[in-house]
């Protein structure tokens, strides 16, 4: 998805002198994936973006997982995680706990009040869904307005911070990916246009405002504080850093090229419906290196006279499938527990679909009133602190009626 942007103030020529107003130069830099292979931008700085005063080491938050074994579905009750007013003194990246990871992503969650530090993924991509409240994410390119509904891409190594707004807690929910996030490629053209099939284009997506420059005169006496997740000696081969910089790097005076940090909103999504019931795929909206994200929106389902609604049972021998219940009322979770603020976790292997009961009264329904984010992974999910923290230790047995 390789749409050209520019902002700010560039040369006419790329890697040609570009200097300010009293003949200083600005420093280049190509911020670009895949080896000079792939999509990239040029930012131009006041000064070098790779000065380090100081690092220390990051004692990140738990990221160690254990084997779902024996293998049995979950579920998870994420509002349960922080105490009521426990999210004031938290930020939406230091406070983040791990629910569900592999070596492919990682599935976290924070309720956040506090500005986060400045902030860098160096192992991948992030697309972090804001369950509720608002705020802004600055970014080396520029600011981004964010809210209930919002995911927010944000490419590998992209300098930003959280900075929630007004009195409610930003809950957000953050897909971390060892890989790039991108539309799913069957949506887009062999140049990168959105195809007239997608359930969104270019038009739905909200970009970064012209860079930010901050004068941070007085902090930068003392060093700016780069906080960086990055591959190393950790739990899951993860690692932290921080990095002491003379200046701030929100020091970009502009940038053109094809990557940058985005938003695009769940609400803009425009459902695929049928006669009889779709499969899970007419949902996607992202995908990443062996998974893939969709979300299940409020639409109008299907209108075969002897249609069933709700999902046919099915097993998902190629993943393991993890539903984020944010809004409306999922007809095919009713009678287990099943709420706002809560994760499934449906494991490859297990057969699993509607709760008894759910099936039959779904005939007949022409409107789902539901919002879900769903993740399928193609290599097992473990369990991380925070999901280990809010298993209910009964959803495996809503099928049954009770455990044996």
């Amino acid at each position: 998805m390789a749409h050209y942007q520019k902002r700010g103030h560039i040369p006419p020529k790329r890697h040609t002198q570009h200097r300010d107003g009293e003949g200083n130069l600005y420093y280049e830099e190509l911020m670009g994936e895949e080896g000079f292979s792939s999509d990239s931008s040029l930012l131009y700085h006041r000064y070098i973006p790779s000065a380090v005063k100081d690092v220390r080491v990051w004692e990140l938050p738990d990221h160690g997982t254990t084997p779902n074994h024996p293998l049995r579905p979950m579920h998870l009750g994420l509002h349960d995680l922080f105490e009521a007013e426990e999210w004031k003194s938290h930020d939406a990246v230091t406070g983040r706990r791990l629910v569900l990871g592999n070596g492919d992503v990682r599935l976290h969650y924070a309720v956040a009040g506090e500005a986060s530090p400045l902030y860098r993924n160096a192992i991948g991509d992030e697309c972090v869904y804001v369950e509720s409240g608002s705020g802004v994410v600055e970014t080396v390119f520029g600011d981004l307005e964010v809210g209930e509904g919002d995911y927010v891409v944000i490419p590998r190594a992209t300098t930003h911070r959280w900075v929630p707004s007004g009195d409610e807690p930003l809950r957000v929910y953050a897909i971390e990916a060892n890989s790039h996030i991108a539309p799913p490629k069957r949506y887009l053209s062999r140049f990168g246009q959105f195809l007239e099939h997608a359930p969104y284009c270019e038009r739905d997506l909200r970009l970064p405002t012209d860079p930010q420059t901050v004068d941070a005169t007085e902090a930068e006496a003392h060093g700016i504080e780069v906080y960086i997740k990055h591959r190393g000696p950790g739990a899951g081969g993860i690692a932290g850093s921080v990095h002491v910089l003379p200046h701030h790097p929100f020091d970009v005076v502009g940038w053109d090229g094809c990557l940058y940090p985005y938003v695009f909103n769940v609400a803009d999504y425009m459902p695929i419906t049928g006669k009889v019931h779709q499969p899970p795929p007419v949902h996607q909206v992202f995908e990443g290196n062996n998974f893939v994200i969709c979300n299940f929106v409020p639409r109008k389902v299907d209108y075969h006279e002897l249609a069933v609604p709700v999902p046919y049972y099915h097993s998902n021998v190629d993943s393991d499938e993890v539903m984020f219940y944010v809004g409306g009322d999922y007809e095919a979770r009713k009678g287990s527990g099943i709420g706002i603020g809560s994760i499934t976790l449906h494991p490859g292997g297990h057969a699993h679909g509607p709760q008894p009961g759910a099936t039959e009264r779904s005939l007949g329904a022409e409107f789902f009133d539901e919002l879900a984010v769903m993740v399928d992974t193609f290599r097992p999910l473990e369990v991380g602190e925070a999901g280990a923290a809010v298993d209910d230790g009964k959803y495996a047995w809503t099928w049954a009626g009770g455990r044996q």
